[in-house]
């Protein structure tokens, strides 16, 4: 027996190995010669009873009979003879044979050459169930298949985390180099645990997993193995704590999978949802341009670059088709870069080279790659990508890509991302455009509507502020003046209209220029303020809308509140009118007290009610009053009683500044953003000097035209105007000759205001409104007022409780017009 082979040696494994499989030894003939134990346990036969007999006795259907499953292989299971000198074949059947008690057992059987014929016993039968068998052999042909045609790579670290075993797939994957006893660590170069939460090397992980036992499932590591080692690649890892019987650590087994493509998918459909989330917040093309950047690098590039052209940032369409490449202006250049960041309002022009990226992609209307291969023997290797911005047909600008050291061209699924983020910029800086345009226009119109620039008058210091609560458009509803009015009063007016934006601006723009016709006629407050309401009440009957079944009166001016105050340096007075607009604020500029005069509340505008009323004020010289609208002092989050105090407490220190008055009033009310428009108009007011005006009370006599002529050239001469002495002579006698024929009655007055014009004024007590005639050339009469209005500057007419006043004004430097004949 000692020639019996062992059982690695015939290539047998399993239930039919020889060391605990049932054996009989037969010599040439097939006579049993030898019977193991477990034969005697798996059929039943004791030795004696089969010594000597014929093997053939023990099978059911003789030797060749039964169910026969045959197949011969090698010693070695590769077909080539080892071991003894007989080179004779292994044979392995599947045969029935008879058990002690009667029984049929349907038994798998190898048949073993031990030395040649007629030295001894010449083969050995090894006999095993052949169910058994067959689920060992299945078994053992998964297990290769697992060694050798499974697509994950396995991995069996010992104790110490060495690499003792790894399966084909493995062996494919990272390459024909030998990787037994190298640590997971040592298997890739610059490795890197990508998953959250765990360790940041694999070694740690693993370690891990062998104190807790706890599996770890798809995570995910980062490397560059030897067969690509300029390109990192993504394996999707499992691990498993490998033990004994025994409960004795054996190792960890490793299961990876190349998932490099699906987690450069799954990384840029990421990044195009993270961009959709953060890219184009604003309406501004250079917080876009930066919002791309910040998205996009470093993931996706080193650096990105944006540049637009210069129509667009201006607000303007771009032309269809070829955008040209000389026009570009840089929004965004590379975080580092020279000069970086870009200033608010800087807009440096950029000139790229005829052969660049940028300039065949602006040509082309295509993305262009640069490929670094391209550029032997220059700067060191740098993957560029160019695509164009482009909406609607029409190209906006240029993005350029970059990404340093790297020796290959972004490729096809990279350039699809790009194109795919440039899309999405594209429209979100289209969308820019277009509120660029649209906010110029709103601007242009808001300044259109509010005044340029305060008058500057003798009678009054002036300062504002406007503070619009649409700061996207910058437009609002609320409006104020300043309107010059004759005889050196001031007309001052402050306004809200419901609503905010575009259509309250441009409701508040009628309205405006509605008030600034209505006060050239001189009406009082109270008389303009009831005008003002007649033509809202009309526009809203002439735009009514149904609603419910009925016709409803609809403007936008409806419900709108104004105040509207004359004052007049000569006298001091200041008369108002409010249409349901807070009252101003008049510090005195003795005490610097703070008060809130007690006027009479009309209605706003077009909802009728109550009538306007007038309310004189007599203000001292230097006193300040401060007009505003309801959104500096009233809101949902603020008291009403605290704004007014916060009011007084900045107000009280009048002696200031009035824009740094302006300042600390905006600040101290509206610490935050607003949520309504806000207008504030302050008013320091001044008086005229008792030399700057002269009076005469003249009666209803012809002979006081001479005198009226005389008075007023004197007084003239006095003021060292002598060169208005013939003007001025001029026009008061046809003023008062004018008065004394249609006011017959009298009284009559004259005065002269010696302001930045030279002012004359006659009134009367008479109501007929003057008007220029044109007098025939044999007309005796209706000349005067022709001649007033050519050789003055302006002249008018206001109307008083007691009658009307005739004034006309001089330039204090005549201008003669000229050529021209009287």
């Amino acid at each position: 027996m000692t020639s019996v082979y062992a059982a690695g040696d015939a290539g047998l494994g399993g239930p039919l190995d020889v060391s605990r499989a049932a054996t009989a030894v037969l010599d040439a003939d097939g006579t049993v010669v030898g019977w193991s134990p477990a034969a005697q346990r798996l059929l039943g036969h004791p030795p004696q009873e089969v010594l000597g007999q014929p093997v053939a006795a023990l099978l059911v259907g003789g030797e060749d009979g039964g169910e026969d499953e045959a197949h011969e292989s090698r010693p070695d299971g590769t077909g080539t003879a080892a071991g003894p000198p007989d080179t004779a074949s292994v044979s392995r059947r599947v045969l029935r044979m008879r058990h002690r008690d009667g029984r049929v057992l349907r038994v798998a059987t190898a048949m073993l050459p031990l030395s040649p014929a007629g030295t001894g016993p010449a083969r050995l039968l090894v006999v095993a169930d052949a169910e058994e068998t067959e689920q060992w052999e299945a078994l053992q042909a998964m297990l290769r298949g697992l060694a050798t045609q499974s697509p994950v790579g396995l991995a069996i670290y010992d104790s110490g985390l060495r690499v003792v075993w790894t399966n084909a797939a493995l062996h494919h994957e990272m390459g024909p180099s030998e990787y037994n006893g190298l640590g997971p660590d040592e298997m890739v170069t610059h490795g890197e645990v990508l998953s959250e939460g765990y360790p940041p090397t694999l070694e740690e992980m693993m370690r891990r997993v062998m104190a807790t036992g706890e599996p770890v499932i798809d995570l995910q590591y980062r490397g560059r193995p030897p067969f690509d080692p300029e390109r990192d690649h993504v394996w999707s890892c499992s691990y498993y704590w490998l033990r004994d019987a025994g409960g004795a650590t054996l190792g960890v087994c490793e299961e990876t999978m190349d998932v490099t493509d699906r987690y450069l998918a799954q990384q840029r459909l990421d990044l195009l949802v993270r961009a959709g989330g953060r890219v184009g917040t604003t309406l501004d093309m250079a917080r876009t341009a930066r919002e791309l950047s910040e998205v996009t690098v470093p993931q996706f590039a080193d650096e990105v670059t944006v540049d637009l052209l210069e129509d667009v940032l201006d607000g303007e369409s771009p032309a269809p088709g070829i955008a040209p490449a000389g026009r570009l202006v840089r929004v965004r250049r590379p975080e580092g870069g020279p000069g970086a960041p870009l200033a608010p309002g800087e807009r440096p022009r950029i000139a790229y080279p005829p052969d660049s990226p940028q300039t065949r992609c602006l040509a082309s209307g295509r993305s262009v790659r640069e490929d670094p291969s391209e550029r032997p023997g220059g700067p060191p290797p740098r993957a560029r990508l160019a695509v164009p911005l482009r909406a609607e047909g029409a190209t906006l600008g240029v993005v350029t890509f970059a990404w340093d050291g790297r020796r290959d061209p972004f490729d096809a699924g990279e350039l699809a991302v790009a194109d795919e983020l440039v899309a999405r910029t594209a429209v979100s800086i289209d969308n820019a455009r277009r509120y660029t345009r649209e906010h110029s226009a709103a601007l242009m119109l808001q300044h259109s509507l509010l005044p340029q620039s305060l008058p500057e008058l003798t009678g009054v210091e002036l300062a504002h502020r406007y503070l619009p609560a649409d700061n996207t458009a910058g437009v609002g509803g609320d409006w104020f003046d300043v309107i010059a009015l004759s005889g050196t009063r001031v007309g001052l007016v402050v306004g809200d209209v419901v609503g905010h934006g575009l259509r309250a601006a441009a409701t508040m723009g009628r309205l405006r220029t509605s008030v600034r016709a209505l006060a050239r006629l001189d009406l009082a407050p109270d008389e303009l303020l009831a005008r003002l309401d007649d033509l809202v009440a009309q526009a809203a009957n002439e735009g009514a809308v149904p609603v419910g079944g009925h016709t409803m009166p609809y403007d936008e001016a409806l419900g709108v509140t104004c105040l509207y105050a004359v004052y007049d340096p000569v006298s001091g007075l200041c008369r108002m009118a409010r249409a349901g607009h807070p009252a101003p604020a008049v510090v005195d500029p003795g005490a610097g007290s703070v008060t809130f005069p007690d006027l009479p509340a009309g209605p706003p505008l077009g909802l009728g009610g109550l009538p306007f009323e007038t309310a004189e004020l007599k203000l001292e010289e230097g006193s300040l009053l401060a007009l505003f609208t309801d959104g500096l002092v009233q809101s949902r989050e603020r008291d009403l009683g605290e704004q007014l105090d916060g009011l007084r407490s900045v107000l009280a220190d009048h002696r200031r500044p009035l824009d740094e008055l302006c300042d600390r009033t905006v600040r101290t009310l509206l610490p935050g953003s607003v949520d309504d428009d806000v207008a504030l108009l302050l008013v320091r007011t001044g008086m005229l000097g008792s030399d700057q005006v002269a009076v005469w009370d003249l009666t209803a006599d012809p002979e006081a035209v001479s005198f009226a002529r005389a008075a007023a050239t004197k007084k003239v001469g006095e003021w060292e105007l002598g060169e208005l002495s013939f003007t001025t002579e001029l026009v008061v006698s046809e003023l008062v000759t004018n008065a004394l024929r249609h006011a017959p009655a009298g009284p009559i007055q004259l005065r002269l205001i010696r302001d930045r014009t030279l002012i004359c004024e006659v009134s009367d007590t008479g109501h007929t409104s003057p008007h220029l005639r044109h007098a025939r050339s044999d007309d005796e009469g209706g000349r005067g007022l022709f001649l007033v209005a050519q050789m003055t500057q302006q002249w008018g007419t206001r109307y008083t409780p007691t009658g009307k006043t005739i004034w006309a004004e001089q330039s204090l430097v005549p201008d003669w017009g000229g050529d021209e004949e009287f």
